[in-house]
């Protein structure tokens, strides 16, 4: 945990406060959410992601390895009075309890591993926002590592046992320069 943890304190230490811009599949299909719910930001970072979902009536549980990240979007959360409860977890060894959530957001994190855990966090009717990088990429965004990138279709394997409602991924297709590159976006639920 010390490598990976000093390694994200750095980035978001060195990081300039600009503003936080929520992850694409969330902002696109924000009308998906429930009115009210238990909610989960998985490897947060700065929060975006949670505080969209705090903002849209949701309570939310922000996870990150790196306490000056978990610091920082503390104090927004208290600056603006939202309900959110940041905490330093390494998530590969500590996953989120089963049928514990109504909504999971996951940006820009890969751990195929966990793929089980994640589908079981989720309450029956629950909902998984899902996006990150994939190998087939038109531009040199997100990591190099491939452990870190999908393969083609890879969200759909991985969450096979959800209930596909929103999928996203034009891979190298086309005109490069046009549309959503780089990246897949999934929505999922949870079957009752």
């Amino acid at each position: 945990m010390t490598a990976a943890k000093d390694k994200w304190d750095r980035i978001y230490r060195d990081r300039e406060q600009g503003p936080l811009e929520a992850a694409e599949v969330l902002k696109q299909n924000q009308h998906l959410l429930p009115a009210s719910g238990m909610a989960m930001d998985l490897a947060c970072g700065l929060g975006a992601n949670s505080l969209l979902l705090a903002q849209a009536g949701l309570t939310v549980l922000s996870w990150d390895i790196s306490p000056v990240a978990i610091d920082k979007l503390s104090a927004i959360a208290a600056e603006r009075d939202l309900p959110i409860n940041a905490e330093v977890v390494d998530v590969e060894k500590q996953p989120p309890p089963t049928d514990s959530l109504d909504v999971l957001v996951v940006s820009h994190f890969l751990s195929r591993s966990l793929a089980p855990a994640l589908i079981a966090a989720l309450k029956p009717g629950g909902l998984l926002f899902y996006q990150t990088y994939c190998r087939a990429k038109v531009s040199q965004r997100g990591p190099s590592n491939p452990d870190y990138l999908l393969e083609d279709n890879e969200l759909l394997t991985l969450f096979s046992g959800l209930r596909l409602r929103v999928y996203r991924e034009e891979s190298v297709l086309g005109e490069p320069d046009a549309g959503w590159r780089d990246q897949a976006m999934l929505v999922a639920e949870k079957p009752f």
